[in-house]
C-alpha cells in the first residue's frame, strides 16, 4: 500500500521492514548453531568426566581391596589390578581359515592386551613374537560356527587369556596379562 523509506505493507495490513525477514532468519540460525555446540560441548563433558571419574574410583577400590586380605585367588586378582591400565596393541590383525560346518570362513581378528603397570607393559612388549604365536594357535583351533556367536567369541578370549597366562607365568615369573580385547573382528 503506502511505501515510506524501507518500509512496506504485507497483504496482511502488517509493517515489514526491508531486509528485517533475512535479519531474523540469520538470528535464527546463528541461534540453532550455538545451542548445537553448547548441547555437544556439554555431552562431551559430561561422558568423558564420567568415564575418568570411574576409572579413579575403580583403581582407588582396587587399592584398597588389596589390602584387606582374603585368600587365594581373589587376593592375587586385586593385587593384580594394582596399577595403571596400558594396552598394548597387536602389531597386526590375526587372519587365517577356519572350518565351519557348511563351509570354511576366513576371520580377522585385531587384539589389544590389558595390563597393569609399566613393567607388564615392557615385558608384553618385549615378547610380542611368542604372545602372537600363541594366540594364532589358539585362534586357529575356533570353529566358524562357534564364532558366529557372542558366547563363542567370548569363549574365545578367555581360552586365549588361559593360554597366554600359562605361557607368560612360564616364561616371566607372572601372568602379565589381564585381558584380552578383540578391538575388531570380521568373518567372512
Amino acid at each position: 500500500m503506502a511505501d515510506e523509506k524501507g518500509k512496506t505493507e504485507d497483504k496482511e495490513g502488517n509493517l515489514e521492514i526491508d531486509g528485517g525477514g533475512k535479519k531474523k532468519k540469520m538470528i535464527i540460525i546463528i541461534i540453532a548453531v550455538v545451542v548445537l555446540l553448547a548441547g555437544g560441548g556439554g555431552g562431551y563433558f559430561f561422558f568423558m568426566a564420567g568415564d575418568n571419574n570411574t576409572t579413579t574410583e575403580q583403581a582407588n577400590a582396587a587399592g584398597e581391596g588389596g589390602s584387606s586380605g582374603g585368600g587365594g585367588e581373589a587376593g592375587e586378582n586385586q593385587a593384580a589390578q594394582v596399577g595403571t591400565a596400558l594396552y598394548v596393541p597387536m602389531p597386526r590383525p590375526f587372519r587365517f581359515n577356519i572350518p565351519g560346518s557348511v563351509r570354511d570362513r576366513f576371520v580377522e581378528i585385531r587384539v589389544q592386551l590389558l595390563v597393569r603397570g609399566g613393567d607388564n607393559e615392557e615385558n608384553a612388549k618385549m615378547h610380542i613374537p611368542l604372545i602372537e604365536s600363541t594366540l594364532l594357535s589358539v585362534f586357529s583351533q575356533a570353529n566358524a560356527d562357534d564364532l558366529s556367536t557372542s558366547a563363542g567369541k567370548e569363549a574365545l578370549k578367555q581360552q586365549s587369556l588361559a593360554a597366554l597366562q600359562l605361557v607368560m607365568k612360564d616364561l616371566a615369573g607372572n601372568e602379565t596379562i589381564e585381558k584380552i580385547l578383540f578391538t575388531g573382528f570380521v568373518m567372512q
